[in-house]
């Protein structure tokens, strides 16, 4: 991260956390300050509420059934769509019910629209005559589409962008460039799954860009996830300014080591064929919902998570788990807590995917109160617990956080990594100064699913949901309490 001025933001850094007071008790448990004077010991009494979150956490499927509904009724939520909207209507109506206060904040958002998919191998060494081999494809988000036709042209196997840039333009031009970059199963199922997607993720985000720069037809890009299923990965590609947009897509694994093969035989041809559609833009919505703080209301700490999803499956792990784990984090502290020091607000961001517009019109909306927000969360990594958290900030701060962990009773063993990643939408507050802070979770499995056909309600386990509200309730609680 590029050096961040924190001094707007000063609460979450100045937590005198051993010598802090909490206003809440567990239910049935006289809170202090009430006639009969509590002398339970601080540190018992922020362990004792936070216990009593927990139990609730562990034993809730309300967070379940928020995510059973937006996947299965709702279904796939793409900027812009009917289930969008859809959506922004039932999280609205669920937090009005739990009494919080509940606003529609606008955000205008890209309609893109995908459209019919096909991709087939019209010509290689060794081909039967007669036939043809069908490639899986699907189209990468805000690509433009090829003519009516199709493209038909001979594929380019490209496995970086060094080899691309050392390429003379006329071996490009004219071709279909497919960027082979293999996504790191290994280092994804040994845990360092993070370090595998960022790897890999810029040939989807500006490789089409790149190989336009060099006179290609159209781009294809190897999958952004595990090869073990032969599923195709959709996701944003940037097209950069003043250089001729090219139809993208994405093939799976499986496909792009057939061509690959196939290439090393003698020339390939392809025949491509993209639909996809833009529509004019639409007006869509966070949804924000406070938990009104009783003695510094306009202290602020987030929850969050995004609303919309890629279409391709119902965006169950991409991303309803962080909302229903958002939304659940707010119903249990509530029920305990039912007026914390601060106010805790719920965000349910729309346009993640396919734009960053939401957290952008919240940077915008709130700029002149972002130096009251104590730190904002967002889950948007599945279903896995918690391994420990991941903090946008220095690292002489980690400590505070740390200690924080520490008085709640901390489940994951003070484990707080600084980086320079906050989630996509907290990047535009993080950037004026407000701490971003994400859990880390256990993603060895979520990278099988993501933004593909599979992401659906049969791939989120309940029990690990549950255990990542384990660990972000009581943290939300504690930043909403202490001193």
């Amino acid at each position: 991260m590029s050096a961040l001025d924190f001094a707007a933001a000063p609460m979450i850094w100045a937590l005198a956390v051993l010598g802090s007071a909490v206003l809440c008790a567990s239910p049935g448990q006289n809170p202090a300050g009430a006639d009969e004077k509590d002398t339970t010991p601080i540190m018992t009494k922020t362990q004792r509420d936070a216990d009593a979150i927990r139990e609730m956490a562990r034993n809730s499927t309300y967070g379940y059934e928020q995510v059973r509904f937006l996947s299965n009724n709702i279904g796939p939520r793409l900027s812009g769509s009917p289930q969008a909207a859809a959506a922004v209507t039932y999280v609205a109506e669920q937090l009005r019910a739990l009494g919080l206060e509940v606003r529609l904040e606008p955000v205008t958002v890209r309609h893109w629209v995908r459209g019919r998919e096909e991709a087939e191998l019209i010509r290689y060494s060794g081909q039967v005559e007669g036939t043809i081999q069908k490639i899986i494809v699907t189209a990468l988000g805000n690509t433009i589409a090829t003519p009516d036709q199709g493209i038909t042209a001979p594929i380019l196997v490209i496995d970086s962008f060094e080899q691309l840039d050392e390429l003379p333009a006329d071996q490009v031009k004219g071709k279909i460039v497919l960027f082979n970059f293999r996504f790191d199963d290994f280092a994804a199922d040994a845990g360092r799954w993070k370090e595998a997607y960022t790897t890999a993720v810029q040939y989807r985000s500006n490789g089409p860009a790149r190989a336009a720069r060099k006179g290609a037809l159209a781009a294809l890009v190897r999958s952004v996830g595990s090869g073990r299923f032969r599923l195709a990965h959709t996701g944003l590609t940037k097209y950069a300014e003043g250089i001729r947009q090219i139809p993208a897509g994405a093939v799976p694994a499986e496909d792009a080591d057939l061509i690959a093969g196939l290439a090393k035989e003698g020339p390939v041809e392809i025949h491509l064929m993209l639909a996809p559609h833009e529509l004019p833009s639409e007006q869509s919505y966070n949804v924000i919902a406070d938990l009104k703080g009783d003695e510094t209301p306009e202290q602020v700490v987030v929850v969050s998570g995004h609303l919309d999803s890629w279409d391709l499956g119902t965006g169950a792990l991409d991303d309803a788990t962080g909302v229903g784990i958002a939304m659940d984090v707010v119903r249990v502290i509530k029920e305990v807590c039912p007026h914390p020091k601060r106010t805790i607000r719920f965000v349910a961001w729309m346009n993640e995917e396919n734009g960053g517009a939401g957290g952008r019109a919240y940077e915008q909306d709130h700029a002149s109160e972002l130096g009251s927000h104590v730190a904002a969360i967002e889950i948007d990594d599945g279903d896995g617990r918690a391994l420990g958290l991941n903090v946008a900030g220095p690292d002489e701060r980690v400590a505070k956080i740390s200690e924080l962990l520490h008085a709640i009773g901390d489940p994951i063993g003070g484990v707080v990594r600084v980086s320079d990643s906050p989630g996509a939408d907290l990047r535009a507050i993080n950037q004026k100064g407000v701490p971003a802070i994400s859990p880390l979770q256990d993603a060895r499995h979520y990278f099988d699913y993501h933004h593909t056909a599979a992401d659906t309600l049969d791939k989120v386990r309940p029990e690990e949901m549950r255990r990542v509200i384990d660990v972000i309730a009581p943290l939300v609680y504690a930043l909403a309490q202490q001193e």
